[in-house]
C-alpha cells in the first residue's frame, strides 16, 4: 500500500477540513498516480471532495464511525473491515489518501509514501507522521523544486525500510 499526502514542513495535512495550499500541480499528481487504482479515505476526507462525492475512475472505500452514514462508494465502520477487503487487492494498487487518522491507522501497512513537500510553515490543525524523524522510513527520492501560487514544493518518494521500492525510484 502506498500513502499519498501533501505536507507543510512541520508535516501538517490540513486545516479546518480543507487542504493547506490550492496546488494544482499536485492535483494532477494525486489524479495520475491514483487513477484507476483503490483509494481508501475517512468520511470528512469525502465530504471535502468536490459534491463531498467519490473520486472518478477508482475505487473508492470510506471509512466511517457512523453506522448510518451512505455514499456512492463501499463504507466500513472499522479498519480491520476495510482491511479485510483490501486483503483481496494488490497492494500496488492500494492508495491511503487521508485524513490524517486514517493515515494513523494505515500507515503500519504501507511499503511506500509519496509525500509532496510544501517549503512553507502553514496554519495546519492535522498532521501526517514525520517520515524523516521515523526510522521505519526512508527517503529514497526527491524531485526538482516546483512553484506554483507562492508555494515552493517537491514531490518526494519514501520506502519503508527493507520493502522494495515500488514503481522504481522515481516518483
Amino acid at each position: 500500500m502506498t500513502a499519498i499526502a501533501a505536507v507543510d514542513r512541520r508535516w501538517g495535512i490540513g486545516s479546518a477540513g480543507g487542504l493547506l495550499a490550492d496546488l494544482p500541480g499536485d492535483r494532477g499528481y494525486f489524479r495520475e498516480r491514483t487513477l484507476g487504482k483503490t483509494v481508501v479515505m475517512g468520511r470528512k476526507t469525502l465530504e471535502s471532495l468536490p459534491g463531498g462525492r467519490p473520486l472518478p475512475a477508482r475505487v473508492n472505500l470510506v471509512l466511517s464511525r457512523n453506522s448510518s452514514f451512505r455514499a456512492d462508494c463501499e463504507v466500513f465502520l472499522s479498519a480491520e473491515d476495510c482491511l479485510a477487503r483490501l486483503a483481496r487487492l494488490d497492494p500496488a494498487e492500494v492508495y491511503i489518501a487521508g485524513g490524517a487518522e486514517i493515515y494513523k491507522l494505515f500507515l503500519p501497512y504501507c511499503d511506500t509514501c509519496l509525500i509532496t513537500k510544501i517549503d512553507a510553515f502553514l496554519p495546519a490543525d492535522s498532521f501526517f507522521a514525520d517520515l524523516d524523524a521515523d526510522g521505519a522510513f526512508t527517503c529514497v527520492w526527491e524531485g526538482e523544486p516546483r512553484s506554483e501560487n507562492g508555494f515552493t514544493y517537491r514531490f518526494t518518494r519514501y520506502a519503508r525500510a527493507g520493502a522494495p521500492l515500488a514503481g522504481g525510484g522515481n516518483g
